[in-house]
């Protein structure tokens, strides 16, 4: 590893592995740290060389800048070469809004923006309550007294809403979740190799599944956002056949993975802290402010990136043009200037202005919804299960380092 020019001689190189077990653990010392020491972290490995950025103002900054872009990072899977079954993983991500600038981004977002308002989104409570409680029944018929908040809850949830929404078949909703967890290991980047394969297989698997509903509703349109898409692509022209294909993937994949990951992990901040979960269980009003902590405490998603475009100074460092800036998320969520004792767990602080869902033009599309979703599955199981606590002292992770998330989460009640 070494520094580029520009970088201060005085600041420390603070030496980690994200993808050791202990980190995979707890990432926060280690974004301490990088915050106090080395807000702005430069590192080469191989031929690839990134920088790391820690502190909440500098990371809004970044994200604020039109010289930074949010289309770059998948080139790898694209070059001549590869397997032309990896290059249509590639092109499949490389349309999907999250791999846009503008105008292309803005253009994709306003066609599903409407399906994901505030208002529409509310209509969606009533519905949302009536999974929660027939998940929550489920498992309380079983009469075993425990239950895995993951598998039980955590995953099924946000996938039948996602379904639901997009209008593809809940029966379906095994597949999605083998689909979606090999799709994000290689959005996640940090185990791209070994997942490659399986993802380029699911991926091929789920948009040729897509397509086959996108030719029913054709036929036979519906209240649905891939019908309302749909209506978009034939009737304006507003956006390909491939755009349409790779956006409802990340529907489906972000609409249940970040939010399987928010309930798995506020649920196991709330169970280390009993005395946050007996207030959660005395005043439920406290579900919405608690789910907001939830996101700030251990983000779904602990960073995104963007690179330069062309060679700039950001902050007085020298960035050479195409450079991956890595912004993390989970760290300035912890940054003590924006946030006072940020490393307590307290669901009656104010927690706007964390990061968890992005912020700018690129803002999660679906946030209103996991929040929802979230709030809800909160209050059913601090109502159903009122003396629920940890089977078990460290649940285990799933491993990422983008993604952050249980891979399960035994409780007894």
């Amino acid at each position: 590893m070494s520094s580029p020019a520009g970088t201060s001689s005085s600041l420390q190189q603070i030496e980690y592995d994200a993808r050791s077990p202990e980190f995979q653990a707890d990432p926060y010392p280690t974004y301490a740290l990088l915050r106090q020491h080395e807000p702005f972290a430069y590192r080469e490995e191989g031929n690839f060389s990134s920088w790391t950025i820690t502190r909440h103002a500098d990371v809004i900054a970044v994200l604020r800048d039109p010289r930074f872009s949010s289309s770059a990072g998948i080139d790898d899977l694209k070059q001549p070469g590869v397997p032309e079954k990896f290059r249509r993983l590639g092109d499949m991500i490389g349309h999907m809004m999250l791999r846009k600038d503008d105008p292309d981004h803005s253009r994709l977002r306003g066609l599903v923006n409407r399906a994901f308002s505030p208002r529409v989104i509310e209509g969606l409570r009533p519905r949302i309550e009536t999974i929660v409680d027939h998940l929550l029944a489920a498992v309380m018929t079983r009469g075993q007294g425990q239950m895995d908040v993951i598998r039980d809850l955590a995953t099924p949830l946000p996938v039948i809403v996602i379904a639901e929404l997009l209008g593809v078949p809940t029966r379906d909703q095994g597949r999605f979740k083998k689909w979606s967890d090999d799709i994000a290991v290689v959005l996640d980047g940090t185990v791209r190799e070994s997942g490659l394969p399986d993802a380029a297989q699911s991926a091929f698997e789920l948009a040729e599944y897509l397509r086959s509903i996108v030719a029913e509703r054709r036929a036979d349109p519906r209240e649905d956002l891939i019908s309302r898409m749909i209506a978009a692509r034939d009737e304006q022209d507003a956006l390909t056949d491939d755009e349409l294909v790779a956006n409802c993937v990340l529907i489906l994949l972000a609409g249940h993975e970040s939010t399987t990951n928010l309930i798995g992990n506020g649920a196991l901040a709330l169970l280390r802290h009993p005395d946050q979960m007996a207030m959660l269980r005395d005043d439920p009003k406290l579900a919405a402010g608690a789910v907001e902590e939830c996101l700030r405490y251990d983000s779904p998603v602990q960073l995104t990136s963007r690179n330069a475009v062309g060679d700039l100074d950001f902050s007085g460092i020298r960035l050479t043009d195409g450079i991956e800036l890595n912004l993390m998320f989970g760290a300035a969520n912890r940054d003590p200037a924006k946030f006072e004792k940020p490393d307590r767990f307290d669901i009656r602080r104010d927690a706007s202005g964390h990061l968890s869902f992005g912020h700018g033009t690129h803002f999660c599309l679906g946030a209103t919804l996991a929040r929802l979703e979230a709030e809800i599955a909160f209050r059913g199981l601090v109502k159903r299960m009122p003396r629920l606590e940890l089977a078990v002292e460290a649940p285990p992770r799933r491993p990422g380092v983008v993604i952050r998330g249980l891979a399960s989460l035994p409780v007894r009640f």
